[in-house]
Parts: structure tokens; C-alpha cells; sequence
């Protein structure tokens, strides 16, 4: 990614933690935001999950992030509601910063497919 690109992202991440700040009374990180996509993904009301049902929460919303790079693909819900991804290929080892980067453009285009935040 170029400066502009990452200068871009920057900004629009922090509109999004900024919008995302009036529902959670702080501004997430990137892993509470994964969280919450995860619950939508699974689209309960709010509810106590346990907690391995929040780490395949977590797993749920990566692949959905995962999907909007090829990597990974909706396959079915299952009989409990339960998305269901395939892996298409492999993720590419990456720095942390790369990952970063990458689950932070997935997140932004989660939300903008969404109609809840439109990047500039």
C-alpha cells in the first residue's frame, strides 16, 4: 500500500471506531469490532455467550473478513444458524502489521456493504 492508502485507511478506521464509539461507549479495537461482526454474522439478538461460542465468533467473523480477499467462502448456516465457511486458499504468512492492515480494509468494507459507514 501507498502512504495515501494507508493514510486513507487510517482515517477512515478512525471514523468507524468514532461511529462504533455511540454504541459501545468507548471507541473497540479491532477485536471487539471482529466480535460484533461475528454476532451479526450469526444475527442472535444480544445475548451471554460462553465462551467458546464467542471464540467461534471471532472464527466466524475472520472468515467472513477472510472472504472479501478470496481466501475463504460461505458455504451454508447450519441447522443451529450457524454460518459455515470454506477455505478457498491459503492466507500468506504476513507481518502483524500486513494482517493489521488487511482485517482493517475487510472491517471497512464490511460496514460500507453493510450501509452503516460510507469511507470517503
Amino acid at each position: 500500500m501507498t502512504e495515501d492508502e494507508i493514510s486513507n485507511l487510517k482515517k477512515n478506521w478512525k471514523r468507524l471506531t468514532e461511529k462504533l464509539k455511540n454504541v459501545f461507549e468507548e471507541e473497540p479495537d479491532l477485536q471487539t469490532i471482529i466480535f460484533l461482526i461475528g454476532v451479526q454474522e450469526l444475527g442472535v439478538p444480544k445475548r451471554s455467550f460462553s465462551k467458546e461460542e464467542k471464540t467461534n465468533l471471532m472464527h466466524v467473523a475472520t472468515c467472513k473478513l477472510l472472504s472479501y480477499e478470496g481466501y475463504y467462502s460461505f458455504i451454508k448456516t447450519d441447522e443451529d444458524g450457524w454460518p459455515h465457511f470454506e477455505k478457498v486458499k491459503p492466507v500468506p504468512a504476513m507481518s502483524l502489521k500486513e494482517q493489521d492492515i488487511m482485517l482493517k480494509k475487510s472491517v471497512l468494507k464490511y460496514f460500507e456493504d453493510s450501509g452503516f459507514f460510507i469511507p470517503e
